[in-house]
């Protein structure tokens, strides 16, 4: 793409114009005529009075949430008192005070953020004059000007919004970001879209070859069915010039020795390519490379805003907020897929309050690439991608406690340690599910007609996830060194075969309304963790199951179609496939003496289609949205008994997957 910045018409004026009643050219950050006349430039738009009055309700909203706020050692946690028990386990996200730690925070000769601790070269240990009451006068003064810095923003992101259709961004790229902006940026929040857009003009500091290179690179997955841009990508590669020239312009900035918010996007970007690609010794190092980054810059001091004297812009505060909680959940998600620590354990602010700009939640939202056949249009529906992001972000803070509590490979973990884990994160998932706004929540037992946007059901199943990777460990305690424990509570069993099961209703639905192309590596790992509960329902059952069985066959489907698009789940197949071996059952066969009642709709013989497929002249898959009552498969996640005979089977289960195998202290 060219440097050069390109040319268009301006429907917006900046205050210094409008009072002089001269054209503007709309240039950003400044327009020419204040350059030219070394004067502040300041856009000041008037929004709808529909569109004012919706921000005055919010800002009413967000204001009584600040008064009804009570400070908590653990962001997330239930209203109930805990019990002893809960008291018990050591919390890893506790939140940080950050008095002891602002003078570490410093602007650099190159006019960047970066933090040192005293102990470094940078710091020389003295006395803080300003003490706790400059931090508590910081806190007051953001609780005042918080109304404001959210105006202030909302207006500029809807600004930025609008310039974008003047872009004349060529093809294929902005079919590219366009793929970026609707599958991957509301769920994983990477790049702040009214900065990376503007400064893509620019050129400002929000803005790399580097970045735009690796959204790229990134988003050539989801074109894969579509003969046009594919057609388009050929002088590229298909694609692969694209990730060589992230990869080479990254290592340039990194030899600078200049950290920046780019750069840090840029890695998590990589990570999350190569690790759908298989490529784990990679994806491990870029995420590693980008949390040391996020230390090095100081925003995971930062992520309150409440460091006036750091000079930050609203708008840097905002990008710093987000990038940190965007680093911390695809910590927990790379950690997740590789079994390994998490690295960054301090959740650092409430996502409800350092995230302002809340204008991408009432955008509209629709799957971007699919031509759909006519009359059978996807229903545009309101993104809510901010309110997913923040709960998506609670989330992940319970799941912390889950994985260095239960699944970190570097520790014996108690059984105390265990159970009290079990008790307080069973009640924070469950008072997570029940705080859930109903825009945000998919009731498997009263599926929608279609699917909500992609970044809902990733919430909802990764959900599901979690509360399997807590009671699952419950299941199979053969392993365990304590002759006194317990056998399986029934509730532990009903909770993970209901969640598998609603995970792959969700995804039929999703399938459906999308296609699995695409269809995100978060929820490939949904259906291979499903399957592990249908998989042990197997081992368990004295004669094979039908039902865990047929639900069984749904999800090797699903995984053998997402292996094409993400190697790293062709390896997962493969462990699934030897197991199935050893257990001497092929999923396509009942056998005769099976029992139980199958599910409805599904023939025996063969998988069916998860989605008919249909390609105009472009080679773009176009999706079936017919009718909620032609989905080939009708799970019931309540629709399963459990006898006495199944406990005790479980009970001497060998687990399928070695984060089981370790022994635990028998002396609790």
């Amino acid at each position: 793409m060219s440097a050069a910045k390109a040319k268009r018409k301006s429907a917006f004026s900046c205050d210094q114009c409008r009072k002089r009643k001269v054209k503007c050219g709309a240039e950003q950050p400044r327009c020419a005529r204040c350059t030219a006349r070394d004067e502040p430039c300041e856009y000041k738009l008037n929004p709808t009075l529909s569109y004012t009055e919706t921000l005055e309700r919010r800002v009413k909203e967000l204001q009584d949430q600040l008064d009804n706020a009570q400070p908590k050692g653990y962001v997330v946690s239930s209203e109930a008192a805990p019990s002893a028990t809960v008291e018990a386990l050591p919390r890893s996200a506790a939140k940080r005070t950050y008095s002891g730690v602002t003078k570490g925070l410093k602007v650099d000769a190159k006019g960047a953020v970066t933090y040192h601790g005293a102990t470094s070269f940078f710091q020389l240990p003295t006395s803080d004059l300003n003490g706790a009451s400059g931090a508590q006068e910081r806190g007051a003064l953001m609780l005042d000007e918080g109304n404001q810095r959210k105006e202030k923003l909302v207006n500029n992101a809807w600004h930025q919004r609008a310039l974008e259709a003047f872009q004349d961004t060529p093809e294929p790229f902005q079919f590219l970001l366009n793929i970026h902006w609707c599958w991957i940026q509301p769920l994983f929040n990477f790049v702040y879209r009214p900065a990376f857009t503007r400064d893509m003009e620019v050129l400002g500091p929000y803005y790399s070859h580097t970045l735009l290179n690796a959204i790229l690179a990134h988003s050539v997955r989801w074109c894969k069915q579509n003969k046009e841009i594919q057609k388009l990508l050929e002088p590229y590669e298909h694609g692969a010039l694209f990730s060589r020239q992230a990869r080479t312009l990254l290592f340039s900035e990194l030899s600078s020795g200049h950290s920046k918010v780019p750069t840090v996007q840029t890695l998590l970007l990589l990570s999350a390519q190569e690790c759908s690609a298989g490529n784990r010794t990679q994806a491990w190092l870029y995420s590693g490379m980008a949390f040391r980054l996020i230390e090095d810059m100081g925003v995971t001091f930062t992520a309150d805003g409440g460091h006036s004297e750091l000079n930050l812009e609203d708008e840097d505060v905002e990008i710093r907020q987000r990038l940190f909680w965007s680093c911390y959940f695809w910590d927990k998600m790379i950690s997740l897929y590789l079994g390994r620590t998490p690295m960054l354990q301090h959740s650092g602010a409430n996502p409800d309050k350092i995230i302002l700009d809340d204008y991408a939640e009432h955008e509209l939202w629709s799957p971007h690439g699919i031509v759909y056949p006519p009359g059978l249009e996807y229903p545009p529906m309101t993104a809510h991608s901010i309110s997913c992001f923040r709960w998506m972000c609670r989330l992940s803070i319970i799941f912390n406690q889950i994985l260095m509590h239960i699944y970190d490979p570097s520790k014996v973990h108690t059984d105390v340690e265990l159970r009290a884990c079990l008790e307080s994160e069973g009640q924070s998932l469950k008072q997570w599910w029940d705080d859930l706004p109903t825009f945000l929540r998919i009731d498997t037992e009263n599926l929608p007609e279609y699917s909500p946007p992609s970044h809902i059901v990733t919430l909802n199943c990764l959900y599901h996830v979690f509360k399997i990777l807590l009671y699952r460990p419950m299941l199979s305690p053969g392993n365990i060194v304590n002759e006194s424990r317990a056998r399986p509570d029934p509730h532990h069993l009903v909770e993970c075969i209901s969640s598998a099961t609603s995970i792959i209703i969700i995804y039929d639905l999703f399938c459906r309304s999308f296609g699995y192309e695409h269809t995100v590596l978060s929820l490939s790992y949904a259906i291979y963790t499903a399957l592990s509960i249908f998989l042990l329902q197997i081992q368990a059952a004295s004669r094979p199951n039908v039902q865990a069985l047929t639900r069984l066959r749904f999800c090797l489907q699903a995984l053998e179609r997402l292996s094409t698009l993400s190697p790293v789940v062709g390896s997962a197949l493969g462990l699934v496939n030897e197991t199935l071996s050893k257990l001497g059952l092929h999923p396509l066969v009942l056998p005769a003496d099976a029992e139980g009642k199958p599910d409805d709709k599904v023939p025996e013989h063969q998988y069916p289609e998860l989605v008919s497929e249909v390609s105009d002249s472009t080679g773009q898959r176009q999706g079936d949205l017919e009718s909620p009552d032609k989905f080939l498969y009708d799970f019931d996640p309540n629709e399963f008994t459990i006898s006495d005979e199944t406990l005790q089977a479980f009970q001497l289960l060998t687990p399928i997957d070695a984060t089981f195998g370790i022994s635990y202290d028998q002396d609790g």
